[in-house]
């Protein structure tokens, strides 16, 4: 099947959604056999809702353009930022925090023994969305959405550590990349639990951030404004 053409992915993910919303409500129902419905199907439906693109689609609403084409052409919310509106930029941050914070919150409620399949769908849908040829955002705003709703220990683990490292660089992206490791190393050390998963979310964010880590090693990196 051909990739959906950039202009049609609005109508495209809106019949995508109907339909995966019908396949994750409909294995509630206790006649369906459940392990086919909610072990693939969800999470391949987990990760299409989180391929939703909110940082194009409100740049383009609120006329700015295709933010692809702004800064570093990235979609996530810091990038958002670079528009100027700051309204798009933190609608940005909201959005893409709940995006994975809703369908997570579902599975851990109904399903919980699948929860940490669901929130690694979550980020894999935001950083590689088939819409826009796997070119997603760095997974940052879905990683924390993500935390908040596994524990909020976690959470609060990364707020903390991304505000002291901004706190004393004003580098979001150092904060970030920073941020993400204390997680991974906060469970491994204190919570003595698998924190494989948290790892691979850390590695795909460091990943995404390459070309940030080249601009701070050769101190090119601009500053971060979020106010």
């Amino acid at each position: 099947m051909p990739p959906i053409k950039e202009k049609q992915f609005i109508p495209a993910l809106f019949n995508k959604c109907v339909t995966n919303v019908v396949v994750v409500v409909f294995p509630l129902v206790p006649e369906i056999p459940i392990m086919v419905a909610f072990v693939y199907q969800p999470a391949n439906s987990i990760s299409e809702m989180t391929e939703i693109p909110f940082a194009l689609i409100l740049t383009e609403l609120f006329g700015h353009g295709d933010i692809r084409n702004i800064g570093s052409g990235n979609i996530g919310a810091t990038n958002a930022l670079r528009t100027g509106n700051k309204l798009i930029g933190y609608s940005t941050l909201i959005l893409d925090i709940l995006k994975a914070v809703i369908p997570i919150i579902f599975v851990k409620n109904y399903y919980p023994d699948f929860i940490y399949i669901a929130s690694l769908s979550a980020f894999l849908g935001h950083v590689f969305p088939v819409w826009l040829y796997f070119k997603g955002g760095k997974g940052v705003a879905t990683y924390v959405g993500i935390l908040f709703t596994l524990n909020l220990t976690y959470g609060f683990v990364f707020i903390v550590s991304w505000s002291l490292t901004f706190l004393i660089s004003k580098y979001s992206s150092l904060s970030s990349i920073v941020a993400s490791l204390m997680v991974p190393i906060y469970i491994l050390i204190f919570v003595n639990s698998n924190s494989i998963f948290f790892v691979i979310m850390f590695v795909l964010i460091f990943y995404n951030h390459r070309e940030n880590v080249k601009r701070l090693k050769n101190k090119e990196e601009n500053k971060t404004k979020i106010y």
